[in-house]
């Protein structure tokens, strides 16, 4: 019998295996050990019995089969297969990258144990009898027998018995020792605390209407999409919620994805009120122990609605009624390493295949989905009033050219936000301050010789974190850190200066504007630690902090009632950017987080700090417009022919010399053209935007055109030309950004 078998190597697709007889018949899903050149590796087996012009004798023998069943669910596996076909990818890498940690060896057991302790016979007449027992033996004995079904020993060591203790009533016979499997809980410290608020639950008119749509739509048990577009503060989380009970009701399952980790708490909780124990969540911030058991609790049944991140979607989850896809347009759904999927669309793919609807949310709809809801392909339901009709956030704009001429170029604060934040203060409201870049300065030039501090992998200036003594610059790609220097690396000059700033400059600028608000940052260096992300969210929500200040993750999907002030610190810092989608970005995230004011009782006011004013997506986005936002970009996206008009795939080759990148970058692009037959365009190549990255040139070819399959087709037969190159080629289907 032969098997064709997926293994966790990039840019490898299926590889063959001779099952042995005697050996168990494995299945579509089973995982089994097969030999890899010098390697043993763990594979899923994707095909049984396939066509081959290959005699079995030839062909390498399986090792081991570790499942008699499916381990991933047949309809995982033909998703994630698309998923590879789709994307270019290796079908290995794929297939693999579904599993959660602690699975892929052969030694997959990962389930954790505890020792319980329970009373024997001889412990019960022990404790009635005349038997020797010291008075903590004693203790340790009622304890235990306090309990039908025992206590685990962590439980006996918290309540002052000790190991020995333990051991020795156990050598003595009075106890007995088991093994108990545990599920590890994420929710202890994911969950977050929420205010409840009966009156905000009123659905309003338009709530009503869609959901009734919606539960329609879903009670058809066929393929749907849904765009539900509702500005911010409108009720669509409230809407999501119903409709997934609904959905349980009719004996279907429900997968909710939210487009980051930050996300994942409030909307956990909801869902956990809702759900209860039958909810699981998925995403990289667990521990791997609690993914593995997650993952198994979903595989087996045990559970309703699953909660989680772009990698949620392959959640072995069966029956799905119903797929919602929060922030639809958001950038995290897409992921930057292979496979390089979308988590939006291959959510679409799978409600197609398991006959379920799709609801993508969002106040900000991505241009593409929009198009295509336009265009008949989605059904597009609107909110367009915020709950209990309160108001949109008052937006104003701060031309940040007449703040420096009149304060000075070092400011970072403009005296209207100052003064709004010191109104909050006065009110005991709270205030949200964006700027989407991290760190405290944004580079080290030197006065002398006009020299940077660089990255020696990256084609970038190197972001400083931290103050005083304390400071580092830090690459954000690689990671390289290293201390700011006291003089110039080149010059040897003393005259080293620090330019542009991030949150960390903005949270201490805050602090020493208003000494006594009480200040905290939200960006991915502040939530390093397991846990941090939850509490600090929960502090704020207790309103134990006057001023958040963050990156984009406090732009979206938040709640918040105390806050009237969201302040955004250059607006404009995504604009240059040499992206085609630098616009749409921009409009996006100052909608969004503008809509973070007002949603409790008291209005909320909006400040944007921007060098461009007059730029159409700053304006239109402080209006809130978003049909006249669509219309202009549509306009530019046409005559550029960019997406949605047209599908694009960006092709780079990595190289250690620049002139390896482009010399191996022409032959790509000449072949591409021969390929072509006038199917699609091929621009390139160029040197990439980010012309070096973790120590390797970059050349890149964009790939434009209408008929993705004959590009896609295209892409790899250029590149099984030249197997010398598939390790320094990538390939990114649907690219969410050109860099």
């Amino acid at each position: 019998m032969l098997i064709s078998v997926a293994v966790p190597v990039p840019q490898l697709d299926l590889l063959t295996y001779r099952v042995p007889d005697g050996m168990t018949r494995p299945v579509v899903g089973a995982r089994v050990v097969v030999p890899l050149g010098p390697r043993t590796v763990t594979g899923i087996v994707v095909d049984c019995n396939p066509v081959l012009d290959v005699a079995e004798a030839d062909v390498k023998p399986v090792r081991q089969v570790l499942d008699h069943e499916a381990f991933v669910p047949t309809e995982v596996v033909e998703l994630a297969t698309w998923t590879a076909e789709y994307y270019a990818a290796g079908q290995g890498e794929t297939i693999t990258a579904v599993l959660p940690p602690k699975t892929r060896g052969a030694r997959a057991d990962a389930h954790k144990t505890v020792r319980v302790a329970s009373i024997t016979a001889a412990g019960i007449e022990a404790l009635t009898g005349a038997a020797s027992l010291t008075p903590r033996q004693r203790d340790a004995l009622e304890l235990v027998a306090g309990t039908a079904v025992g206590l685990p020993t962590p439980t006996l060591v918290a309540r002052g018995v000790g190991a020995d203790a333990i051991g020795r009533l156990a050598r003595r016979g009075l106890v007995g020792l088991r093994l108990e499997r545990v599920e590890r809980d994420p929710f202890l410290a994911t969950l977050v605390r929420l205010v409840s608020d009966e009156q905000d639950r009123q659905l309003t008119k338009e709530q009503v209407r869609a959901l009734g749509r919606l539960q329609d739509l879903a009670g058809a048990g066929e393929f749907r999409v849904a765009l539900l577009q509702g500005v911010t503060g409108s009720g669509k989380t409230e809407v999501y919620l119903r409709l997934a009970s609904a959905v349980q009701r009719a004996g279907r399952r429900v997968l909710m994805l939210v487009p980051e980790i930050a996300l994942t708490p409030a909307m956990a909780s909801l869902f956990r009120q809702t759900f209860g124990d039958r909810l699981a969540i998925q995403h990289s911030g667990l521990s791997d122990g609690e993914r593995h058991d997650q993952w198994q609790r979903i595989r087996r049944g045990e559970i309703d609605a699953v909660v989680g991140t772009r990698s949620a979607v392959f959640a072995p989850l069966s029956d799905i009624g119903l797929i919602v896809v929060d922030e639809e347009h958001d950038g995290s759904y897409k992921q930057e390493e292979s496979p390089r999927y979308n988590g939006r669309d291959v959510a679409i793919v799978r409600a197609q295949r398991a006959g379920a609807l799709v609801v993508l949310g969002s106040a900000t709809p991505s241009l593409e989905s929009s198009y295509n809801a336009r265009a008949g392909k989605y059904e597009r339901l609107l909110l367009e009033r915020r709950v209990l009709d309160r108001p949109l956030a008052a937006v104003s704009i701060v031309d940040m050219r007449e703040e420096y001429a009149t304060v000075g170029p070092d400011v970072v604060l403009s005296r209207a936000l100052t003064q709004a934040i010191a109104a909050r203060l006065e009110r005991k409201e709270q205030s949200l301050i964006l700027l989407n870049r991290r760190g405290f300065a944004t580079s080290v030039f030197c006065r002398q010789c006009g020299g940077t501090l660089e990255c020696p992998n990256c084609s970038v200036s190197l972001v400083v974190h931290g103050e005083g003594s304390a400071r580092r610059g830090r690459c954000h790609y690689c990671n390289y850190s290293v201390r700011v220097p006291k003089a110039c690396p080149s010059c040897a000059g003393p005259y080293l200066e620090q330019s542009g700033f991030g949150t960390e400059r903005v949270e201490a600028e805050v602090k020493r504007a208003h000494p006594g608000a009480r200040v905290a940052r939200l960006d991915r260096d502040a939530i390093g630690r397991r846990g941090a992300l939850g509490r600090l969210l929960s502090r704020f929500r207790d309103g134990d902090i006057d001023v958040l200040v963050g990156t984009q993750m406090i732009a979206k999907g938040h709640d918040f009632p105390r806050v009237t002030l969201v302040g955004v610190i250059s607006a404009d810092v995504g604009l240059g950017l040499a992206d085609f989608r630098a616009s749409e970005r921009t409009f996006q995230l100052l909608t969004q987080v503008a809509g973070r004011a007002g949603r409790g009782e008291r209005p909320g006011d909006a400040i944007v700090q921007t060098l461009f004013p007059d730029h159409y997506s700053i304006q239109l986005a402080c209006r809130q417009d978003y049909d006249a936002f669509y219309e202009h970009e549509l306009k530019f996206r046409r005559a550029m022919r960019y997406p949605p008009l047209v599908s694009l795939v960006n092709f780079v080759v990595r190289s250690r010399t620049f002139a390896g990148a482009m010399g191996d970058a022409a032959d790509f692009a000449q072949n591409l053209r021969q390929e072509s037959r006038d199917a699609f365009r091929v621009l390139g190549p160029a040197p990439a935007p980010l012309g070096r990255l973790r120590g390797e040139y970059r050349a890149q070819i964009l790939i434009k055109g209408t008929n993705r399959k004959r590009m896609r087709e295209a892409v790899r037969s250029v590149i099984a030309g030249r197997h010398d190159l598939a390790r320094r080629t990538i390939v990114d289907v649907d690219p969410f950004n050109v860099l």
